[in-house]
């Protein structure tokens, strides 16, 4: 059983209190994309094409539908505000959002109501998610850098996917460019994030990823990098994985 945090909700072992906190206090800047959760605007449109894509690849959907993923379970982990749970939910899925922050949930709520949306959010971490569900798709996105045990973590989200199902990660990878780049140049000279929004030595390599997603019985199938162009001020998917990257992973043959 998960322990209770009066102000920020359930906190598992994997989930880091300080992490949820430090999250709760932008939970009034989530939906505006020129606040201090920008950058995760920016990167939206990428994040949501990636995964629409994928999904319709591995059920053979229509990607062009606007319904193309009528009938598919998601759980996005680590949801926040719902950034991913509002499209997914137009598309035709039935969506489960869940954050360990009670204030994110909160705001994640007042959001999808006054969007006439349909969500099913949820104050809760990955390990108080009942066993005996089961997902289509599993996302964990900009979420592994954040928490306290990584192969746990994971272990949990592929419990809860169906045998068909498929899992996808975004995160951080962990070098010299990463930590110039999204710690030094995002935080501390472009100012795109709140200082301390990352710890650099909780980044994850792809090969470190692959390993955890492999002893768990899952085999990468796809992957990309997000890379920013600042000529072109905009960002783009890539094969650069040197920073940004994100991978779905599914049940090995």
């Amino acid at each position: 059983m998960a322990l209770q945090s009066e102000s920020t909700g359930p906190v598992s072992p994997s989930v880091d209190p300080a992490e949820i906190a430090k999250f709760s206090r932008l939970s009034a800047e989530w939906w505006d994309p020129t606040g201090k959760m920008a950058p995760l605007h920016r990167i939206n449109p990428l994040r949501i094409s990636f995964i629409r894509d994928a999904a319709c690849r591995k059920f053979e959907r229509n990607a062009k539908s606007l319904s193309c993923l009528s009938g598919l379970r998601m759980l996005d982990i680590g949801c926040g505000a719902g950034l991913l749970c509002e499209p997914f939910t137009r598309l035709g899925a039935q969506v489960i959002g869940i954050d360990p922050s009670a204030t994110n949930i909160a705001a994640a709520k007042l959001h999808a109501d006054k969007s006439h949306l349909a969500i099913d959010y949820r104050c809760t971490t990955v390990e108080e998610i009942d066993p005996r569900e089961r997902f289509d798709i599993v996302m964990a996105m900009e979420v592994i850098e954040h928490v306290n045990d990584v192969p746990a973590f994971l272990g949990r989200c592929a419990a809860l996917m169906k045998p068909t199902g498929i899992m996808l990660v975004a995160t951080l990878n962990r070098n010299w460019k990463s930590f110039a780049l999204a710690i030094v140049g995002a935080e501390y000279v472009m100012r795109w994030l709140p200082r301390g929004t990352h710890q650099w030595d909780k980044f994850v390599t792809p090969d470190e990823l692959e390993q955890h997603l492999q002893g768990l019985g899952l085999v990468v199938t796809e992957q990309s990098g997000l890379v920013f162009n600042p000529l072109a001020d905009r960002w783009r998917l890539s094969t650069d994985m040197d920073v940004n990257y994100m991978v779905v992973a599914e049940t090995a043959p």
